[in-house]
């Protein structure tokens, strides 16, 4: 188990949401999921500094791979969504179309990219019809490190006014990235020891919608690990597995 800003324990993101056992009195925790969509372009530093302001205990990023091996944070690895990678003619020919569980995904990739080149992109809002596209093109695709940064800094100054602000990543499609030699496990956990998060006592919380790769992290980490559930169907590794 493992307790959050405000004390609430959680083995599941559920739990986390609404309190567990004899400790669900202790109220609810407030997950900025991508940090304050509707209000900035999800998956932004903006976005999640907002998202504390207004007073979020927990920011959450979707993390997926560059191609060099960087961790990023996207809503999915597919950009043309939540970036401009369609505005730059000079990534034109790196649209293509892949199988992402079982789904063909036509767009471009961020495991297709360099770190270099993908900052060199822009973040956009990912649902238009419904959100303020005011912020579109001023922010730029954040590494999981530079989120890192980021809360370091929040909570170091948090800290004088005891609060503190933790962190729920969530790897997105890890089966993927490890089968074309880019897994995201190694560099999550590496990124997060060297924070010094490493207890089960540390405002962290990794989670994923597989099975096999939290059974990985289990053995490579103390943190605790959420298995994210669908409405329906199976977790995707296991679907995949018949």
């Amino acid at each position: 188990m493992m307790n959050l800003p405000g004390g609430v324990p959680g083995m599941l993101l559920l739990a986390v949401v609404v309190g567990a056992g004899s400790e669900a009195d202790a109220g609810p925790i407030v997950i900025a999921h991508r940090g304050a969509s509707g209000h900035r372009p999800e998956h932004t530093l903006e976005a999640y500094r907002l998202a504390i302001e207004q007073g979020a205990d927990c920011i959450e990023p979707d993390v997926v791979a560059t191609g060099d091996g960087v961790l990023v944070a996207r809503h999915e690895n597919e950009i043309s969504d939540t970036t401009d990678v369609a505005d730059h003619p000079e990534f034109a020919d790196r649209r293509s179309t892949k199988t992402i569980e079982g789904r063909e995904v036509t767009g471009w990739f961020t495991e297709d990219f360099t770190l270099e080149e993908l900052k060199t992109l822009r973040a956009r809002e990912r649902l238009a019809d419904l959100r303020s596209t005011a912020y579109d093109g001023r922010f730029e695709v954040p590494t999981l490190q530079e989120i890192i940064d980021l809360l370091k800094d929040v909570n170091g100054a948090a800290a004088r006014k005891g609060r503190a602000v933790g962190i729920c990543p969530e790897t997105k499609h890890p089966s993927y990235f490890a089968q074309i030699g880019l897994p995201l496990e190694e560099p999550l956990v590496e990124a997060l020891h060297r924070a010094g998060w490493r207890t089960p006592e540390d405002p962290v919380l990794i989670q994923s919608f597989e099975v096999a790769n939290l059974k990985k992290l289990s053995g490579m980490t103390r943190l605790p690990l959420g298995q994210l559930v669908a409405a329906g169907g199976r977790p995707p590794d296991l679907a995949r597995a018949g």
